[in-house]
């Protein structure tokens, strides 16, 4: 099974391209398992036709860790695509990044990696310095990492600590960058910042992503473009 890590700073689109590229591969034929790690809990919205998952926290706010089964908190959506969201505490209550060390805990004990998948993508928050949302690349659990990225100053800022933390955990697996995804409203502008960015890190440039209404009408709808 490869799995991957979608990271990039809040708001960059990392749960659109993370759910569009779960319907692709879907639809050509592979069994995915979608893994929302966002405390928003909205990665697996457009595959679940505008519904939740119960998030993991949340289920353990009234069971024990022990007690919850697969089927708890897993749902399938679009094309048989396994959707699992982490969720988050609530405001001002606790640690986010607790929740993603607990999830590959409860996954790993209900033998969720041992299911017949070809790749597992997990959605992952990366504008926050915290080492729970560093734990796909720092236990060695994701294969490879992409980063989703724009021109904006913060968004490039986002990406070269994400790097910086790749780096720093690479001696723990074999964990590599996969690559930058450019994510851009105006490419013409934004473009040769990124361009800029990725030759300095020496990092791979991937094809654009450019903005479409047709992703926000798609979004609207709950669904992927695809669909």
């Amino acid at each position: 099974m490869r799995q991957i890590g979608i990271y990039g700073k809040g708001g960059i689109g990392k749960s659109t391209v993370s759910s569009n590229l779960s319907a692709a591969l879907a639809v050509l034929g592979h069994r995915i398992l979608q893994v929302g790690c966002d405390p928003k809990a909205d990665s697996t919205r457009n595959l679940l036709g505008g519904k939740h998952p119960k998030p993991i926290l949340e289920l353990l706010k009234d069971k024990d860790r022990e007690d919850l089964r697969r089927e708890d908190y897993t749902s399938t959506g679009f094309n048989g695509i396994d959707c699992i969201e982490v969720g988050g505490p609530e405001p001002g209550i606790g640690c986010a990044g607790r929740g993603v060390v607990l999830l590959f805990d409860v996954l790993t004990e209900n033998d969720v990696f041992a299911q017949q998948y070809d790749l597992a993508l997990y959605d992952v928050l990366g504008d926050v310095v915290c080492g729970g949302f560093a734990v796909p690349m720092r236990t060695g659990r994701a294969d490879e990492i992409y980063i989703v990225v724009s021109g904006e100053p913060m968004a490039l800022y986002a990406a070269n600590n994400i790097c910086k933390g790749l780096v720093r955990f690479a001696r723990n697996g074999p964990v590599r960058l996969g690559g930058l995804i450019p994510n851009l409203k105006m490419p013409e502008i934004d473009l040769p910042f990124v361009e800029h960015f990725a030759q300095s890190i020496g990092a791979p440039l991937l094809p654009t992503v450019v903005w479409d209404p047709d992703v926000k009408q798609a979004e609207r709808k709950a669904q992927t473009v695809l669909q």
